[in-house]
Order: C-alpha cells, then structure tokens, then sequence
C-alpha cells in the first residue's frame, strides 16, 4: 500500500524545485495535493506535468497575506475535506551582501516570506489538524538555520526564526497528535542557489559553487530528490513518534558542528 494512500497534502512555494519534486512523490505515495504559490503560470505548469501521478490542485496565494493563507487553507477543506500533511516550504533567498549594505526593505521581504509565512501557516493549518487530532507539519528551514553564513543575514535570521516556531507549535499541539518538525537542507540545485552564487561571485557564479561543493563531505550539492524523500518520511507513519525535531540533509556539511 503506498505510505500516503487517501492522505492530503497542501504544499507552500508548490512551483519551486523543492515543492515541485515533494508534490510529486507525495502523489505517487498515494497523497492528494494542493499545490500553493504566487506563480500562476508556473502552478499550472507544474499542474500539467504532475496530474498523470494523481489529484492535484493549484492555488495562486502570497503566503505573507494572512487573507491568502486562509484562502488556501479553506480550499484544501472544501476540496479534500481534510489536511493531513503541511509542507511549509515557501521560502526566498534575499540579496548577498554584508549586513553594513543590506537594505531594511529586503531584510523585511526575507523575514516576511521566510518567517512571517511560517507563523501565518502555522497559525491557520494548526487548529484544522487540531480539530481532526492528527496531521503531520514539515516547515523548511535550512542549514543557515543552524549557524551563520556571510552576505546572508536576513535569510539566516528568518532560517532561525523557524526552529523556534517549530519547537513552539510542536510543544503546543502533541496532546493533539499532531507533529511538527523541521528540515535543514545544504545548497540544493535549484534556482535559489543559482540566484546566491551568482550573488557571491557575479563574474564567476561556477566557482561560488565549486567553493561550496568543497565544503560538503558527499562532494555535491543536494537533489530535490533529497529532501523530497526526507519530507516524505515526515509526512508518512514511519516518523509518528517524531515531533520538534531538527532534521538535517546537507551531506554532512554540519557534521563538525
């Protein structure tokens, strides 16, 4: 039987690599999807190639307007009649630069999506699973969540804001059977870490990510693939005795911390 067979899932930033490859392996898990992100044409995009795995739903919503997020989690309701798994995934990089030259806008715009998203999903999804005492919560962090890195310090802040959400939530809902855990990827290969090499070195963004591809011990950068099993695991039964938890998939990168 496939490990999420009549389970439903609403994805958070559902256009991107991570969202995408997840919303996949869900499907093909068994799950139902409600794929969420401000990219229309990209969520019908994903839409097109994802529907041969099974159901799945687009919504376009901004995961910083909390009218939004009650828009998403209401159709996720009204559609699959329940949520049994939140991916909370949306994130952005924000620019690369010393904190003396960030701008107090993108430090903002980084700490809404990255942060404020989270809390703002949390907030919604909680009382549905509450309510149905059970479901299982993955929010993304990052392994900029667990230490610093420069030329990155909103992302790294708003990273670090989301081990305290996800302690928090999981401490204040266990009695309910719901869990919530985070995940803390190394450099993935998708558009974001295409979007920070060229940030740290624009003449030769290649050499950024041979830099950082040197500091990983598996010598390579994680496949969505990655993560989206990781998420898969959380998601399923398998980890049903897991809750507030700090789940690392870099590599190796943070072994020595």
């Amino acid at each position: 039987m496939p490990r999420l067979d009549g389970r439903t899932a609403v994805i958070t930033g559902g256009a991107g690599g991570i969202g995408k490859k997840a919303a996949e392996t869900f499907l093909r898990e068994g799950a139902k999807v409600l794929l969420v992100d401000m990219n229309k044409e990209a969520l019908n995009d994903v839409k097109d190639n994802l529907h041969q795995y099974g159901e799945v739903a687009v919504i376009e919503a901004d995961v910083t307007n909390e009218d939004d997020v009650k828009k998403y989690v209401n159709k996720a309701k009204e559609q699959f009649g329940s949520i049994d798994i939140f991916f909370n995934n949306a994130g952005i990089e924000g620019e690369v630069a010393p904190i003396a030259e960030q701008k107090l806008e993108d430090y903002q715009k980084v700490m809404a999506v990255n942060g404020e998203g989270v809390f703002l999903g949390l907030k919604h999804v909680l009382p549905v699973m509450s309510d149905q005492e059970s479901g299982s919560i993955i929010n993304t962090s990052s392994v900029a969540g667990l230490g610093g890195f420069p030329g990155l310090a909103p992302y790294v802040a708003s990273k670090h804001a989301i081990i305290g959400l996800t302690k928090s939530a999981a401490l204040e809902v266990a009695d309910k059977g719901v869990r919530v855990n985070s995940i803390h990827p190394s450099p993935v290969n998708t558009r974001m870490m295409r979007s920070i090499e060229k940030g740290q070195n624009p003449n030769d963004p290649e050499s950024s990510k041979e830099e950082q591809t040197s500091a990983i011990p598996l010598a390579r950068y994680g496949e969505a693939a990655d993560i989206a099993n990781l998420v898969l695991f959380l998601a399923s039964d398998e980890s049903k005795f897991i809750t507030g938890s700090e789940y690392r998939v870099d590599g190796g990168l943070t072994a020595s911390t």
